[in-house]
Order: structure tokens, then C-alpha cells, then sequence
């Protein structure tokens, strides 16, 4: 498996890919292509990543800037999504690893919402404070790659759906 920047070739089976993976997840509103899609055309993906086998795309994770408060240099890891057929193989941790990485030389830290269960593997968890609106507490989580405990609102990119 090779974990790598999108290319143009990939986008109709990182739309495939992200629609079919999400479709699975209760909390799906069936928009997330289109939020990925849009991220893409006004250049607001820090990271676009694939994860490829023998020339298929398996998996797709994406990332964009994002604040906590008044806090810039946040990346948001969103959407992560693995061809169904292709679940507990690694395909998703080896892309949450590199997403981290990478996101650790240009980022003050990584934030997500999604399962604490298992984002909490990479190092991930809630804070005192960190909020989305609308979301549980629990789901809105950070990883900050230095000392400082983010608090405040976490702020998507419009394409989100979220002011």
C-alpha cells in the first residue's frame, strides 16, 4: 500500500471512495464528497491523501486549516474514509499516522471530530471547553503538538456547514 498526495486522475474515485465509506456512519448527511470537493476548488486542503494498492484508491484522508478560539494554525482531519470492503487493514491508520506527521511540521496541532474510541489511538481526545455546536463534547477532539490545551470553538471551513 502507498500513502500519497491526491492526483487529478483520483478525484472521481476519491468522490466514489468518501459517498460509499460515509454512507455507513449514521451521523452521514450524504454531503461529504461534496464538502471535499469544495475544499478542493477554493484551495483550502492542507492535505489531500490517498492511500493506493495495485492502482486502486482504498482510502482518502483530507485536512484543512482550521481555529480553536482565537487560535490559528489548527489542521482538521475530515473526511476518513476506506472503501468498505477494505475495513480493519491499517489502511485508516496509516493514514491518520502520515496525516499527523505531516500536519506536526506546519500545524500547532490536529483537531477531528468523530469516535473517540478510535481517534484516541493516535493521541487524540476532548478537552475542557473545545466544543463544536451541536456536537457532543466528546466527539470534538484535538491533538495538540505542543503544550498549550486548545480551548474554544472549533471553526471548519464554511464548506463544512459550520460558521
Amino acid at each position: 500500500m502507498l500513502i500519497r498526495n491526491e492526483t487529478t486522475a483520483d478525484i472521481p474515485a476519491i468522490s466514489r471512495l468518501v459517498t460509499e465509506a460515509m454512507l455507513l456512519l449514521p451521523q452521514s448527511t450524504g454531503t461529504e464528497a461534496r464538502i471535499v470537493e469544495m475544499l478542493r476548488a477554493e484551495h483550502a486542503l492542507a492535505l489531500s491523501l490517498v492511500a493506493e494498492e495495485q492502482g486502486e484508491v482504498i482510502g482518502y484522508l483530507a485536512a484543512s486549516a482550521a481555529w480553536i478560539g482565537t487560535q490559528g494554525g489548527w489542521g482538521l482531519i475530515g473526511p476518513l474514509a476506506v472503501l468498505p470492503s477494505r475495513h480493519r487493514q491499517g489502511i485508516g491508520t496509516a493514514l491518520m499516522a502520515e496525516a499527523v506527521r505531516r500536519l506536526r511540521t506546519t500545524s500547532r496541532g490536529a483537531a477531528l471530530v468523530g469516535d473517540p474510541a478510535y481517534y484516541g489511538r493516535f493521541g487524540f481526545r476532548s478537552f475542557p471547553g473545545l466544543s463544536v455546536a451541536g456536537c457532543p463534547p466528546e466527539v470534538v477532539q484535538a491533538l495538540p503538538f505542543d503544550d498549550i490545551e486548545p480551548r474554544g470553538e472549533l471553526l471548519h471551513h464554511p464548506a463544512f456547514g459550520l460558521e
